[in-house]
């Protein structure tokens, strides 16, 4: 491509849309917002707030439109794998919003039809692009927390709307796990670089409701360290990491939700509990948004593979096969 900017479609009014992606590509170096669609009739009002030239009242409509180059699909999780398809037989490279699908059978599929259309495609892990989570990495490098022994991690935040709410329905794939633990999974496995070789969830559910409200998840890494998170819908918003090693600790506190100020906050103690704190900046939606863009002009591979992304829901997947099962679930 010789054009300087990418131009993006968006595929619904989800308030992830107009929270976090489409201020992110409106303030993003190389990219456009062109479109918006959706089938609720919302369409036109939120590309006149957001000044976003055409709104479509199908999907199809948008997938249609031959300016388009990347189109971000932030769909309820169940609806991921059947519109990330159609987005790639559409000629469209996609963003698709985390979890990448329910299942690993379901990734490994959707990911075969980007393939063979020779798209792009990329899981929306945006908190991954925030500058502290490489300081993070480039300090463990240097051993001065010494041997990682322990990881664990919290993402919650408080439904309030609990009728009728996608996140509550189990056949729109909702639940704690899917929706904020899945962030987790994914810190836990970056941060350490190695894969769980056993899970072990613990859940409350609402009456009425089939899905987990709040989890616990244990589990141990192929490397040999031990991990657990937390994750719920139902308490205050907290969202952290904190890695343990045998001279000290690396604490997060500030992890996965985008910051209005782009601060990041890394606390580091050492075995004697003297501790110093780094601040980093930045946001990381919008870097996210520039290097997926990046990767288009430039025709190359993200930097969060699909293999990672085909990990990650192995992972997740395990997590919920324990839930429903009671059982700790092995890891091939």
């Amino acid at each position: 491509m010789t054009t300087s900017k990418i131009n993006w479609g968006i595929l619904s009014t989800a308030s992830i849309a107009q929270e976090q992606m489409i201020p992110a590509i409106l303030q993003s170096k190389n990219a456009n917002a062109l479109a918006i669609a959706s089938q609720n009739g919302k369409e036109r009002i939120v590309a006149e707030k957001f000044q976003i030239p055409r709104a479509y009242c199908t999907y199809e409509s948008l997938l249609e439109d031959s300016d388009i180059d990347i189109v971000y699909v932030p769909l309820p999780n169940s609806l991921h794998s059947k519109w990330v398809k159609e987005v790639a037989k559409a000629g469209k490279h996609v963003l698709c919003e985390k979890p990448a699908s329910l299942t690993e059978k379901e990734t490994i599929e959707m990911i075969k039809v980007c393939e063979e259309h020779n798209v792009i495609f990329m899981e929306a892990f945006m908190y991954q692009f925030h500058p502290q989570h490489k300081r993070v990495r480039d300090i463990i490098a240097t051993d001065e927390i010494g041997e990682i022994k322990l990881i664990h991690s919290s993402f919650s935040f408080l439904l309030n709307e609990i009728v009728g709410n996608f996140r509550m329905n189990r056949n729109l794939g909702g639940g704690s796990i899917y929706d904020v633990g899945c962030y987790s999974i994914h810190a836990i496995r970056t941060i350490t670089n190695s894969e769980p070789k056993f899970v072990k969830a613990i859940s409350k559910n609402l009456t009425g409701y089939d899905v987990d409200i709040s989890a616990i998840v244990v589990m141990e890494l192929g490397n040999g360290v031990q991990a657990y998170f937390d994750c719920a819908m139902d308490m205050p918003s907290r969202h952290m990491y904190e890695v343990i090693g045998t001279e000290g600790t690396i604490t997060v506190s500030k992890a996965f939700i985008t910051q209005t100020d782009g601060e990041g906050i890394i606390t580091v103690t050492n075995k004697n509990g003297l501790k110093r704190e780094e601040i980093i900046y930045g946001h990381s939606y919008t870097l996210g948004v520039e290097h997926f863009s990046d990767c288009v002009l430039t025709n190359k591979e993200p930097i969060y593979t699909k293999d990672n992304t085909i990990k990650n829901m192995r992972a997740i997947e395990a997590c919920i096969k324990s839930l429903d099962t009671g059982s700790t679930i092995i890891i091939d």
